[in-house]
């Protein structure tokens, strides 16, 4: 890390004295009241509100930085009152804010061509539309002048900046300026200036959780160029690689998310193509020792592996995870790939995939995908099953009952979906495949319109079903009402099936065949009950067993469990033991998890594992937690995150915060900075177990 490095992290990240430049905007319905007194549309709205965001915007530039842009304003504005938010809730489903969020846009889209091409393309466009004296024709040109509106905006806060750098003296960012957004960048400090550009309107657009993508894909030209033709060194490339990771965590304590740092900036690298060949370069490397020197929770990284991914690349990846920032996350090629073409992605684009927010599966431009629409409870089917004891009388009764319960779920989760409606985002769709040519805004839909289901619970209801299995119809111990009057009361006067549900009785992550193929079953179950059925944009429902923050949400709801689970005790996150399983170990855990059949169910949500941080001491143990990765992928897992943690620093950063400032757990599928998160989520994370290797 060179010195420049070490002086932006002190000022940016370590004092923040950036934000010293920041205000609060004024009411956020002010732009809101002036749009429903001119009766403006919600295209005309949107494509305003950047305007007005950007106009308000205060260009802040240092005269030694070569990427720059920071926040000054602390909020966007709304586009809709209260009132008028109201009306659209009562006539249609909105989703989360009812933003266009949680999508990877199309970079190159702008970045190949620069803003200058792509006017006169939508000038075109114009031009031809005005002709259609239709509905349609109407609605096309409203959303061609949005866009065309959008990139005017841009360029006229990206001369704000250059202006501002002259002024201040800093002659080459003023020269970036000089070309971007209008032209196509020239090197690759351009490209990323560029990028930080796209990036931050996308933020004042009100769009959040905008992945990087492949990053190390579409940016390669620029970097390869500027390597070949002597304009950078490696170290002079790695230099600017590190300023622009600083970059994305300058404003990110404002993006919208459940918890702080719950952004979205995940970055993908490498990945199979689907001539076999492996996609993994020069600079996916430089990405990784950027990430691993800088320590930062954004971007988070992704690795795209499969079976012959080199154990290698494992190592590097397991010395970011030493550094406990709970990154990179691991996506295995041979079960996505394969997942997303049964869904019916195109085979070009199911091997271009990337991550969302956290660990969906999306494709850059053509994705519209709703990818955590909603959650499916395993743990809350199994309950309303064993409640329902008068109809049951076998095992297989029972897992009869379970069935139809996860299938009604579905049905209700399914049936609660239609009639979507999303702000406009005339900016985005200029990085979205298919916008320009039809005319259409991509809140109305992309080339894929899929919604993800997460499915929450599983060990639970895993190790809830062997336990019934043995205890109850095997072992004949407990009778079926006495199992549900001892549940109803939460354990009360019963420490003795207490102890032996949550102590004794067989777990899942134990690689014991037959509570692992009642894993197998459920997630069966919750595929076909999403199999063949349509949402109401023509997409398909995708099903994941990944949890997002269902698992604190579900956890607190549902009543007591046969494996020992006390009513309101948390659920495992994501794909994972149970919190309070005894396990022989790591290498179980792996065998269980990537016994089913994850291709039906690989909406995305990784084998989440906490290992304790003393494993990474030595260069030999990083090699066994590498291994164990790779082994892990080589048996068919479909997605793995690892947390390098350790409960007491994690209970004395509780107790005294302020000397923990810097330390980085993994929450869901994402990173943050463990005392910056709510006490739920920080208690949960510390009741997750330690494993050693």
């Amino acid at each position: 890390m060179t010195a420049y490095i070490e002086k932006l992290l002190d000022y940016f990240i370590v004092r923040k004295e950036h934000h010293f430049f920041r205000r609060e905007a004024s009411d956020p319905y002010i732009l809101a009241e002036h749009f429903a007194a001119e009766k403006k549309g919600d295209l005309e709205r949107a494509a305003a509100r950047l305007r007005s965001v950007l106009e308000q915007e205060k260009p802040i530039v240092f005269p030694g930085e070569k990427i720059v842009m920071i926040r000054t304003l602390s909020t966007v504005p709304e586009i809709f009152s209260p009132e008028e938010a109201e009306n659209i809730k009562k006539k249609h489903t909105v989703h989360e804010q009812g933003k266009v969020s949680n999508v990877n846009p199309r970079y190159s889209l702008l970045l190949e061509k620069g803003s200058s091409a792509v006017k006169a393309e939508i000038r075109e466009h114009i031009c031809s539309t005005e002709g259609e004296n239709t509905a349609c024709g109407a609605e096309k040109l409203r959303f061609y002048r949005a866009a065309l509106d959008t990139l005017e905006s841009l360029e006229a806060f990206a001369d704000r900046y250059r202006r501002e750098c002259l002024r201040v003296g800093n002659r080459e960012a003023a020269e970036a300026f000089s070309r971007i957004p209008g032209e196509r960048p020239g090197t690759f400090r351009e490209a990323l200036q560029f990028l930080r550009l796209l990036h931050y309107c996308l933020w004042c657009s009100f769009n959040y959780h905008n992945t990087f993508g492949r990053f190390d894909q579409y940016m390669y030209p620029w970097f390869r160029h500027d390597i070949d033709a002597g304009i950078l060194t490696e170290e002079g490339a790695l230099e600017l690689l590190e300023e622009f990771f600083i970059s994305c965590n300058k404003d990110s304590d404002l993006y919208p998310g459940i918890q702080q740092g719950d952004n979205g900036q995940s970055m993908v690298l490498g990945g199979s193509r689907a001539d076999g060949s492996e996609s993994y370069n020069e600079l996916s490397a430089l990405c990784l020792r950027a990430s691993l020197e800088l320590r930062l929770i954004d971007p988070k990284i992704n690795l795209r592996v499969n079976k012959k991914t080199p154990v290698e690349l494992y190592h590097k990846g397991s010395q970011l995870t030493k550094q406990g920032l709970g990154f990179p996350q691991y996506a295995n090629d041979d079960i996505v790939v394969e997942a997303l073409k049964r869904w019916g992605y195109e085979e070009k684009d199911a091997y271009n995939y990337v991550v969302a927010a956290c660990w969906e599966f999306i494709v850059p431009g053509a994705g519209m995908d709703i990818v955590n629409i909603n959650a499916l409870s395993f743990a809350g089917a199994l309950i309303n099953a064993v409640n329902r004891s008068e109809e049951w009388d076998s095992f297989e009764e029972l897992m009869s009952i379970v069935k139809k319960e996860i299938f009604s779920q579905a049905e209700s989760i399914m049936n609660a979906t239609g009639g979507i409606y999303m702000e406009p985002s005339p900016f985005l769709s200029l990085m979205m495949d298919g916008c320009m040519e039809k005319g259409r805004d991509i809140s109305l839909g992309g080339f894929y319109n899929n919604y993800g289901i997460h499915g929450t619970g599983l060990s639970t209801a895993v190790d809830s079903l062997a336990a019934v299995r043995k205890y109850v119809f095997q072992d004949k111990r407990i009778g079926k009402h006495e199992l549900k009057e001892i549940l109803r009361n939460n354990y009360e006067g019963r420490d003795d099936v207490y102890h032996l549900f949550r102590y004794e009785a067989p777990k899942m992550g134990n690689d014991d065949d037959e509570v692992d193929a009642l894993a197998d079953t459920l997630l069966h179950w919750f595929a076909d009950a999403l199999e063949g059925r349509k949402n109401d944009r023509g997409g398909c429902f995708r099903a994941g067993t990944g949890s997002a923050m269902y698992y604190i949400w579900h956890a607190k709801d549902e009543e007591a469990t046969p494996d020992g689970r006390r009513k309101g005790e948390s659920l495992a996150c994501n794909y994972s033991p149970s919190l309070f399983a005894r396990l022989s170990g790591p290498v179980s855990i792996i065998k269980s998890f990537a016994k089913p059949n994850l291709v039906r169910v690989a909406n995305g949500g990784p084998l989440t594992i906490e290992l304790h941080d003393t494993i990474f001491r030595n260069r030999d143990s990083i090699g066994k937690v590498a291994l164990f990765v790779k082994s892990f992928i080589d048996m068919g897992g479909h997605q793995m995150q690892i947390n390098a943690v350790n409960r007491d620093n994690l209970k004395e950063a509780q107790r005294h915060p302020e000397n923990y400032r810097n330390l980085i757990v993994r929450v869901w599928g994402w990173s943050g900075y463990f005392v910056e998160l709510d006490e739920v989520y920080q208690n949960h994370i510390i009741e997750r177990m330690e494993l050693a290797l």
